[in-house]
């Protein structure tokens, strides 16, 4: 696929679609709608499916949407937890505070429906790598297990918590891990680099709208 744009110069107007706009106060909105309205437009999102344990070693396996890298020295990537509808932490922040260890798993196409399902809220102490049937394979430096079927593992390490707002809903908990060790399925990684087609990635959309990669291009960046 080509670019959209293919014959755009610098300094040539570019084509749009987009001719008015709707504009509205975050401060007008009730939360749940706010929340909707960043769900929905910021898109496609990855997903990171996390493993924790518990201090007594019970696993714990739930999906992220407010997922993304940080910086590559130190490695480490980040997970916005926010907290259950009844204002209590989630278990992944829970097993993250009290063990300062996870995996992040990547979500890809084939590991869709499972995946969703682990979204349900499960009790406290519950396994839902268990309970989907998913296989727990150990990690080589953390003690939460990664998920077998995932064609990428980053075992984690936490480097830093960030709370955002006043616990109230709506309100988050930025989880920074530092990666500390990467696996690859084979058949994606050759010569250092990461074919994407192989790792199928799901992404998230709005409400419960999901996505895979489609048609791609690529575009150099050109010398200013």
């Amino acid at each position: 696929m080509s670019a959209s744009n293919p014959t755009w110069r610098p300094n040539e107007k570019t084509n749009s679609p987009v001719h008015e706009q709707v504009t509205i106060d975050p401060a007008t909105l009730p939360v749940r709608d706010l929340y909707h309205l960043i769900n929905s437009t910021i898109i496609p999102r990855p997903i990171a499916f996390i493993s924790t344990v518990s201090p007594t070693g019970v696993v714990n396996l739930a999906p992220f949407s407010f997922f993304n890298g940080v910086s590559s020295n130190p490695p480490c990537l980040m997970v916005s937890i926010a907290p259950k509808a009844d204002g209590t932490k989630k278990d992944t922040l829970r097993n993250i505070e009290e063990t300062k260890q996870f995996v992040v798993n990547s979500a890809s196409m084939w590991l869709a429906e499972p995946l969703v399902y682990c979204a349900a809220e499960f009790a406290y102490g519950v396994d839902e790598m268990a309970q989907s049937g998913l296989t727990p394979i150990a990690s080589v430096k953390v003690k939460p297990p990664r998920v077998q079927e995932a064609a990428v593992h980053f075992e984690c390490e936490l480097y830093k918590l960030i709370p955002v707002g006043d616990g109230s809903p709506g309100s988050s908990t930025i989880v920074i891990g530092k990666i500390v060790l990467v696996h690859v399925h084979a058949k994606a990684y050759q010569n250092g680099r990461v074919d994407f087609r192989e790792l199928a990635p799901l992404s998230r959309l709005g409400g419960i709208s999901y996505a895979g990669v489609g048609e791609s291009f690529e575009l150099k960046v050109p010398k200013a």
